[in-house]
């Protein structure tokens, strides 16, 4: 529900020709994606007022999301802090989507169907025998499958795969659904928000004190959150080095439906491509294809660097078509349903920006929570939890204390 922006009496006590101004709040988030929305809520569950500020909310990056899940399968060789951040918040998933379900009474589609990893061929086989290596030396629980016990798993595998990696504890999350349902969990807890660009963190004697909108009114409060994605960067006021350099990896995306002929409904679901999530290698380049309750399926997702560049290209939907006609050939008879392009938010490490500025930063009263990348709805609930903590004056969880701002030279205080 949307807040009166002034009551009655202080409506009745302005002077004529003033115009109104809204209601100072404790807290005002910038940024209606997942992470925002979720902050958003958490804080107007503590007992905050709070303002969300976005022209269109949960129509970003997190509405493009397909929904993995999968900290195990993301492992990379020096991100190990990285991972134990995906691994503790696929620890609170099953809590957090409980929570959100029972608030509004809609279902998020969190499922937990593993992630099955595969290998076209000899050269992509060898490249996820290393995957394996350094995921079994980090002791994580993954196993080793020839291309036949893959294709047991899943028997639309193409038979020239060569080999995959099981990962049961990575899962998957209906992206679109976890927003709606996070949009009206903040106005079930009384989130007011306000459809502009912020453009501007206002300060004053060394704090934050609300932020300027793009239609020129300004929004009062004592903290504000960036949980803007790429776009955080460019909030005017934020002082020089607070945030490091972002920029936005565009990731294409492809939407199917079952075939005509398959018998597919929303009712009753009679025919699925593939059971469970599929990561593949397809000499040498990444695909995954997410399935979805309805019979769909979500084919992604590029990795350009072009700046703020959203247009979807036909070299783009090919390279991924391809890859996944490689890996699953049944593709081929589905239905492109839509092709969308989003924005990922990535920083110089490629790892998020969780930070509270305190006394002495010039900007007390800043939380930053921004340039989650490729992780940003695995890590929307550990990331809320933090911006909760330090908005209440507690603990944030340990796991996010590598991912402060002073590791790029500048520091959070």
């Amino acid at each position: 529900m949307e807040h009166a922006l002034t009551s009655p009496d202080a409506a009745a006590s302005r002077a004529p020709g003033t115009p109104a101004s809204p209601p100072a709040s404790d807290v005002v988030v910038i940024g209606g994606g997942a992470i925002g929305l979720a902050s958003a809520w958490k804080a107007s569950r503590a007992g905050m007022s709070v303002a969300l500020v976005d022209p269109a909310p949960g129509r970003g990056a997190s509405w493009m999301a397909a929904g993995m899940l999968a900290p195990v399968t993301e492992a990379h060789y020096g991100e190990e802090a990285l991972l134990a951040l995906g691994l503790a918040a696929a620890g609170q998933w099953p809590p957090f989507a409980a929570e959100l379900e029972e608030a509004t009474g809609m279902d998020v589609g969190y499922l937990r169907c593993g992630t099955l990893l595969a290998a076209f061929d000899e050269d992509d086989r060898e490249a996820a025998h290393e995957l394996y290596e350094l995921q079994r030396s980090l002791a994580l629980d993954v196993d080793w499958l020839v291309g036949s016990k893959a294709r047991e798993l899943e028997g639309n595998l193409a038979p020239g795969v060569r080999a995959a990696l099981w990962a049961r504890h990575d899962h998957q999350v209906r992206t679109r659904a976890l927003v709606a349902a996070l949009e009206a969990a903040c106005h079930h807890e009384g989130t007011r928000f306000v459809t502009d660009k912020a453009v501007e963190l206002l300060t004053s004697a060394g704090s934050v004190s609300g932020v300027r909108l793009a239609s020129g009114g300004e929004l009062a409060a004592t903290r504000v959150v960036i949980a803007a994605g790429c776009w955080s960067g460019g909030i005017a006021g934020v002082p020089e080095g607070a945030l490091p350099p972002l920029r936005p990896v565009k990731g294409q995306i492809i939407r199917l439906a079952p075939p005509p002929t398959s018998g597919a409904s929303p009712q009753g679901v009679t025919w699925r491509l593939i059971g469970r999530t599929v990561r593949g290698i397809v000499m040498g380049a990444p695909i995954y294809l997410v399935p979805r309750s309805d019979g769909s399926v979500l084919l992604g997702a590029t990795s350009e660097e072009l700046g703020f560049d959203t247009s979807v290209t036909a070299g783009g939907l090919h390279d991924l078509l391809r890859r996944a006609h490689r890996l699953v050939p049944g593709v081929s008879e589905m239905v492109l349903v839509d092709a969308s392009a989003g924005l990922r938010p990535a920083t110089p490490d490629n790892a998020p920006v969780l930070a509270a500025y305190g006394v002495g930063s010039g900007v007390d009263g800043l939380i930053v929570a921004t340039g989650h990348y490729r992780n940003g709805i695995l890590l929307t609930p550990i990331s809320a939890v933090a911006v909760a903590a330090w908005l209440t004056g507690s603990e944030p969880p340990a796991a996010i204390l590598p991912f402060g701002a002073e590791r790029f030279g500048v520091g959070a205080h």
